[in-house]
């Protein structure tokens, strides 16, 4: 008996050996094609089934010192510090220092509709509160130290987005909110609590919060483009005061694959718990997590952006997949990246981007591409307008994009690698729509 399982074993730990090998192998490549694109500077680690398969960095963390990013390096994690707040408020429940349905106003009693906003309503974005982000800077100052009362000051009052539960609007101020209720509910800062309930039974040792005064050789710099798209501009530093409990944590992404195990294992909160985080409550969001379906199976993940930096956790539980970008650039491609790579490691089809030439075309041709298209399954309306010679996209949700021309019908983003725009045209060259692929996945777009 044991002789026939012992090759059989062996045959096992060849294939699970090559897997390993050859799929490492395609990330690489595949993430070496976005930093020769100028779309990824950082550390990346994915693993597969408790095996890494990837940890490795690209790019500088201090580009004029020509220092370069390390396993080691650590970055701000923007809005995947939620996932860690939701962590922290579920864990709070579990030891009933607070529950779930409880109302704003039992922490908060003067809070505008306090009594009709709940915990569970803050952690799935469905409070209805006003998004702080969305004001102008000027008001808000991210770059200065805040107190509770002026952060809480900037959205109290406004009025809100939807009667609780009924809509979703992705909002900062009710993490925020989640931060100062945890210091209420426990008596101690929701950084201390983070630290506590999570960073210690975690193992996380190289993560924190007030990433601005950091004192550290692996502290990386955030960058932003400059006018030739290359990412070379320091970028300011948001205040830990400011961001709290929507956006303040740094860490590594050793230490968030260690976040990854804990949760694995139920080693910071109940599997209960784990099972109401991550399921959908409205527009893909649980609580902290958004939920999606990827190549067959159930992927929770968050994204991050602040100035500076950009991050991505992207996690399969039932395969014990993980995937972590961590970027000190504001690169818009960290989720087609690790889409990518989650498709490498089921052995799927997935883009590589390539170097494209731009070549110029006389405004004529241009002129019959300006005009207003909708993108349909986004509900989305980009306007094409010609610029000193050249289309540039002004979508209604986003930032103006120039488009560089590969020939008579096919033009690139000057700013996004992966991102391919095909005209579709009548017999007189006219465009009746437009055919977007963005990092392989294909939209249509018709003219309006």
């Amino acid at each position: 008996m044991l002789k026939r399982i012992l090759p059989l074993l062996c045959f096992f730990l060849t294939v699970q050996t090559l897997y390993a090998q050859t799929t490492a192998q395609k990330i690489d490549t595949l993430l070496y094609a976005y930093h020769d694109q100028h779309q990824f500077s950082g550390t990346a680690l994915v693993a597969v089934h408790g095996q890494i398969l990837i940890d490795k960095a690209y790019g500088s963390a201090n580009v004029n010192e020509h220092i370069p990013n390390t396993t080691n390096s650590q970055y701000q994690l923007a809005s995947i510090t939620k996932t860690f707040t939701s962590t922290l408020i579920l864990k709070l429940a579990e030891l009933h220092q607070l529950s779930l349905d409880d109302h704003i106003s039992k922490f908060y009693p003067a809070y505008p509709h306090g009594d009709s906003i709940t915990i569970r309503q803050l952690l799935s974005h469905t409070s209805g509160i006003f998004n702080y982000t969305r004001l102008d800077r000027d008001l808000w100052h991210p770059e200065q130290p805040a107190t509770e009362e002026k952060m809480i000051a900037l959205f109290k009052d406004k009025p809100l987005d939807f009667s609780p539960g009924t809509g979703w609007n992705y909002s900062n101020s009710g993490y925020s909110m989640l931060g100062y209720i945890v210091h209420k509910a426990t008596g101690i800062p929701w950084e201390a609590a983070v630290r506590k309930y999570i960073f210690k039974p975690a193992g996380m040792q190289h993560s924190g919060f007030d990433f601005a005064h950091l004192q550290s050789n692996n502290r990386t710099i955030g960058y932003v483009a400059d006018s030739l798209n290359d990412y070379t501009k320091i970028s300011p530093l948001v205040d830990s005061s400011v961001s709290f409990s929507a956006g303040a944590i740094y860490s590594t992404t050793g230490d968030l694959y260690r976040f990854h195990q804990a949760l694995q294992q139920n080693r910071v909160i109940s599997a209960q718990s784990i099972a109401l985080a991550t399921t959908q409550v409205k527009n893909h969001y649980g609580f902290g997590w958004e939920i999606d379906s990827l190549f067959g199976h159930k992927a929770v993940m968050h994204s991050g952006g602040i100035f500076g930096f950009r991050s991505q956790l992207l996690r399969v539980p039932e395969d014990d997949i993980c995937i972590i970008l961590l970027s000190n650039t504001e690169t818009p491609a960290l989720n087609g990246i690790a889409k990518s790579i989650l498709a490498a490691c089921y052995q799927q089809p997935y883009y590589i981007p390539t170097k494209k030439v731009a070549v110029k075309l006389s405004e004529d041709i241009l002129k019959k591409y300006t005009g207003m298209y909708k993108i349909t399954a986004q509900s989305l309306l980009v306007e094409l307008k010609l610029e000193n010679g050249q289309l540039v996209a002004y979508p209604d949700k986003g930032p103006r994009s120039p488009m560089s021309a590969a020939d008579n019908t096919h033009f690139f983003l000057d700013n996004e690698a992966g991102f391919d725009i095909e005209f579709v045209t009548d017999n007189n060259g006219n465009a009746t729509a437009m055919r977007i692929t963005r990092n392989g996945e294909t939209r249509v777009a018709p003219k309006q």
